[in-house]
């Protein structure tokens, strides 16, 4: 096959690339680019980062007035998603904090349970009462091998985070057996 028929890529020529104020040129991360940036950011590179690296990967492109004031609709959208999600992640920290689990487990006479209470039994009963909590959202110190009450700590998202209580009691079929 002959040299010429081999498809190039082209990429813009430097004059129409803008320049930064440090003689580098200005792009427009289309995602996020370890050691550089996040998705949406105007950021300044070396010529040949670009050229060679960011363009022809697609991680990056040509930071035009246009596209900015794209990323900029669009990170208000995003942002709007944020603030109505988080408002609704508080309204249910507020009803957890409000409410408590009672969880009845296998015990001996001295409460010391045969097995343990973690986060997958805090989950599932939180699921009875309509509440819907993930495990992994639930932060314990270690697993709950004792009868007693606990508080518990809940963490729905970074910023919104609250105490629950937990209750383990002695399973009644074994009192009842006694």
């Amino acid at each position: 096959m002959p040299v010429r028929d081999i498809p190039t890529i082209r990429l813009p020529a430097t004059s129409r690339l803008p320049k930064g104020k440090r003689g580098g040129i200005e792009l427009l991360l289309v995602h996020n680019v370890e050691h550089l940036g996040k998705q949406g950011e105007v950021v300044e590179v070396k010529r040949g980062f670009a050229y060679n690296y960011l363009i022809p990967q697609g991680l990056a492109t040509v930071a035009t007035e246009h596209h900015k004031r794209m990323v900029e609709k669009h990170r208000a959208k995003l942002d709007e998603i944020a603030r109505e999600r988080l408002a609704g992640l508080r309204s249910v920290l507020a009803e957890l904090v409000r409410t408590s689990v009672t969880i009845e487990a296998n015990a001996n006479d001295e409460g010391h349970l045969y097995g343990s209470v973690g986060s997958t039994e805090i989950s599932r009963s939180l699921k009875q009462q309509d509440l819907m909590v993930t495990p992994d959202q639930i932060v314990l110190q270690g697993p709950l091998k004792e009868v007693g009450l606990y508080t518990v700590r809940v963490r729905l998202a970074a910023e919104v985070e609250g105490d629950l209580k937990v209750w383990v009691v002695p399973s009644s079929s074994e009192s009842a057996a006694k």
